[in-house]
């Protein structure tokens, strides 16, 4: 996999000076188990796509205020490096709303209970818990970006 700075023009992107196009498909590891990870990502290689977009459900790793988890099905570090492994490209979908298909878009039921909070607005309670999800999944995604040596090459 070629890592650097990625960059694109009126033709294509660019990740370290040499010209990629992206053959991407959505798969979201929180609708699969973990142990059929590698197998999905490698049915979706032998389908001829060279990236994966992902979302990230807020709702699956802190379905209770403060107690986050990314284990198990949840290990979004896991998923990344095994798309890394199998020389796969992805695109980065932290949300905070994912969705109409989820409910509530992907946002934790106990922050949509929140007394007067107005999600997907410039809320001040809705833009403090959004920072707090924000701190723990931006971290794992930064780390994995292309320009660093990783797989991510777009966050949407």
């Amino acid at each position: 996999m070629i890592h650097g700075p990625v960059t694109f023009d009126h033709q294509s992107f660019s990740v370290g000076g040499q010209r990629i196009w992206l053959h991407s498909g959505e798969i979201h590891y929180f609708r699969h188990p973990s142990e059929l990870w590698r197998d999905t990502l490698l049915r979706a290689k032998q389908a001829g796509l060279n990236a994966i977009s992902t979302y990230f459900a807020w709702n699956f790793h802190e379905p209770e205020e403060g107690i986050f988890d990314f284990t198990g099905d949840r290990d979004i570090a896991r998923f990344l490096d095994l798309c890394a492994e199998l020389d796969l490209w992805v695109i980065a979908r932290p949300g905070p709303y994912i969705c109409a298909e989820w409910d509530g878009g992907g946002l934790p039921a106990w922050l949509l209970g929140k007394p007067g909070i107005r999600s997907r607005e410039n809320d001040p309670t809705f833009m403090k818990y959004t920072r707090l999800w924000f701190d723990q999944v931006l971290p794992m995604i930064a780390k994995r970006q292309a320009s660093r040596g990783g797989s991510i090459i777009l966050v949407q």
